[in-house]
């Protein structure tokens, strides 16, 4: 069956946060192109910005970041704190009863709605913002949510494998450079003697 995705998604939902309130902060510039996790964020006075929660999806809603896949899931929250991030970011969050939130978040990614959401950009050269009503009106096909669990959970999966072997490339590089520099210093000590 088809819906707009305004029916299956709720978009920027409103949340509580105190202006001066010490929140989990995530500004553009932290997320990684293309990468489900936050991997850096800050701790800082609220002071306005989109406001989320673990399992929300953000998505750019300008340009260029829309088009370098900045998009992400937050989970570095706690049970039922709010963050903050940039103006320009889409909140999206899957509705109870009928989408699952992973399954929300690899839709963002899927190239069809992503290219919806370049070719409705409007605004200055180089400092356009996707119409949240060309999203809010895109039509999908969705599939009943046990299979949408089914399929973010496996995709979630293949992520988690992606992340963990990031972490041992980044752990053998750091490992490599250590014994490089040992390496060094051995030979530096050995020529001096």
């Amino acid at each position: 069956m088809r819906y707009k995705l305004s029916d299956v998604v709720e978009f920027n939902p409103t949340e509580r946060l105190l202006k001066g309130t010490t929140a989990i902060k995530v500004s553009m510039d932290k997320l990684s192109p293309f990468t489900r996790d936050i991997p850096s964020w800050e701790v800082l006075p609220y002071n306005g910005g989109a406001k989320f929660r673990n399992g929300d999806t953000i998505m750019a809603r300008i340009t260029p970041c829309l088009e370098n896949g900045k998009i992400a899931q937050v989970n570095i929250l706690g049970d039922g704190e709010v963050g903050y991030g940039s103006t320009e970011f889409i909140v999206w969050r899957a509705k109870e009863g009928i989408t699952d939130s992973d399954y929300i978040y690899y839709l963002s990614q899927s190239p069809n709605i992503r290219d919806v959401a370049v070719k409705s950009m409007v605004g200055s050269s180089g400092r356009q913002r996707v119409q949240q009503t060309v999203l809010d009106n895109y039509e999908i096909d969705l599939p009943p949510l046990p299979e949408q669990i089914e399929i973010g959970r496996t995709l979630s999966a293949i992520d988690a494998k992606i992340a963990a072997n990031t972490a041992i490339n980044h752990n053998l590089s750091l490992s490599g450079k250590r014994t490089n520099a040992v390496s060094m210093r051995v030979c530096t000590v050995a020529t001096a003697a």
